[in-house]
């Protein structure tokens, strides 16, 4: 295992907004999918041929991060992450949660700016308590329940048309339901139909489907005949999902404010099979994060250096359309880096899991860097059963049945249910995390580091977390 004496470095804040009028302001045009991996985008390896034209052609147009995570891999808080800049103890958004009345986001900063705001789909998910800020609400019924490229491009181009009428720039968040649960005609779908099929607000056909066989297995799952059958439904979902970026950007083109707008596209966390979603693992967190800004951002650029997370998003925003910075917020711009130079104390960032939607109580901490990442579970005691939404549908009960012949993977569902209080992987060699380091004894030394600066960033933020981790450090010094 690397030394971690390297990285051992805190973040500082990045400040220095530029005064600009409401006038000279770029627009801003905020892209998420539901529940989608990294890896299942073409330009971010996906072997199925063009499998996703539009966000791959988007990354062409700007500048695509390659070490980019989400702060929370829970579609709820990570939203009021990116909408405040905050981790999830510090805005009270732990889960399924209101950010408390005292912490400002995003909307509300650029709603009072004089920006034109709107969103689409995911609305109970962003920032609920602050529903007067949104000019423009578009509901995901009236998106085929956020799957309906067609849809999409219609309420886009009538917002577009909007601002094009106005002095104002825009602010829009468009949210994709898809590849969320349910999959593309999968057997959840049909249940949650129950004879709405004919209805289009409810349904929406896929104009791809895929054979179980020439899909990828990713290698933190067992290549079982089921999960093939998932994964089928799961990619003709992350397809459409391409289609309504597809629309979005087409709209966007036709109304003539391109050349004004930053364009951000990103995952709100990795997909919902087990070992992904609502976890803390590399796979968790790891996001594509894409950035198109005509005359600022290089065209067909990668960058393979920094690391950046959720809690920057709002920073960054601020900075980028000349507004100050919000009080308290733990994350900073990466503006330099989208004006094409080197950032420092880009080494690491961390991510947390505290309940699921379920209201279960699971509190994960992670401290991420490129080449390693260090778990700590502060819920596993070898009892506990953890349980989220993930487990639904055919993987998990797939690898439950080839448990019982097959000890390799009854040991991985097994560490699923269960885990363990710490985990260690070697990302460079292990990006699936299959082998957990921190039981070697010959790792102990290199854990202390990994401890050492997670003990002291929870100390920094107050983490409600922290209590049980010094007793769980008490009793391995012992």
């Amino acid at each position: 295992m690397r030394s971690v004496v390297t990285w051992l470095v805190g973040c500082s804040l990045f400040l220095g907004a530029v005064a600009l009028s409401a006038a000279d302001r770029p627009n801003v045009l905020f892209i998420t999918v539901d529940d989608m991996n990294r890896d299942s985008i073409g330009v971010y390896g996906c072997p199925i041929p063009d499998i996703t034209p539009n966000i791959d052609k988007l990354a062409t147009e700007g500048l695509r991060f390659e070490h980019a995570h989400v702060t929370i891999a829970i579609c709820m808080p990570t939203r009021a992450v990116w909408m405040t800049g905050r981790y999830p103890h510090r805005s009270g958004a732990l889960g399924f949660d209101r950010i408390n009345k005292d912490v400002a986001t995003l909307l509300e900063t650029l709603h009072d700016a004089g920006y034109h705001t709107g969103i689409m789909a995911k609305v109970p998910h962003v920032v609920p308590s602050r529903g007067k800020a949104w000019d423009v609400v578009v509901e995901a019924n009236d998106l085929g329940v956020g799957r309906d490229p067609a849809k999409y491009y219609q309420q886009s181009k009538k917002f577009f048309s909007e601002v094009a009428k106005s002095d104002k720039p825009f602010f829009l968040m468009v949210n994709s339901q898809d590849p969320h649960r349910p999959f593309a005609n999968s057997q959840q779908e049909q249940g949650r139909l129950k004879g709405k099929r004919k209805d289009p607000k409810f349904y929406t056909e896929v104009s791809r489907t895929f054979d179980p066989q020439e899909v990828p297995v990713p290698g933190f799952l067992p290549d079982l005949p089921e999960i093939r059958q998932e994964l089928s439904e799961y990619y003709a979902s992350v397809h459409r999902a391409d289609e309504i970026v597809g629309s979005l950007l087409k709209a966007l083109d036709e109304s003539g404010l391109a050349r004004n707008t930053l364009v951000v596209f990103t995952s709100d966390h990795g997909m919902p099979l087990p070992f992904a979603k609502t976890n803390c693992w590399r796979h968790s967190t790891i996001t594509p994060w894409i950035v198109r800004w005509p005359g600022v951002v290089k065209p067909d650029s990668i960058d393979r250096e920094h690391m950046i997370s959720g809690i920057d998003y709002t920073p960054t925003i601020l900075d980028a359309v000349g507004l100050s910075p919000l009080p308290g917020v733990d994350g900073r711009s990466y503006l330099p880096i989208l004006k094409g130079k080197s950032q420092r104390n880009r080494n690491y960032v961390i991510t947390s899991i505290n309940r699921t939607s379920g209201k279960n109580e699971y509190p994960m901490r992670c401290v991420m860097t490129r080449n390693a990442s260090y778990i700590f579970n502060g819920w596993s005691n070898g009892q506990k059963v953890f349980k989220n939404e993930s487990q639904a549908g055919l993987t998990m009960k797939a690898m439950k049945e080839a448990a019982k012949t097959d000890t390799e993977i009854a040991a991985r569902v097994k560490h699923f249910l269960y885990r363990t209080p710490e985990e260690l992987y070697d990302n460079d060699s292990d990006p699936d995390a299959l082998h957990n380091w921190a039981k070697l004894s010959e790792c102990q030394g290199v854990l202390n580091g990994w401890r050492n600066l997670l003990l002291k960033q929870m100390i920094e933020t107050d983490d409600p977390v922290l209590p049980a981790y010094k007793t769980y450090l008490e009793s391995v010094h012992k």
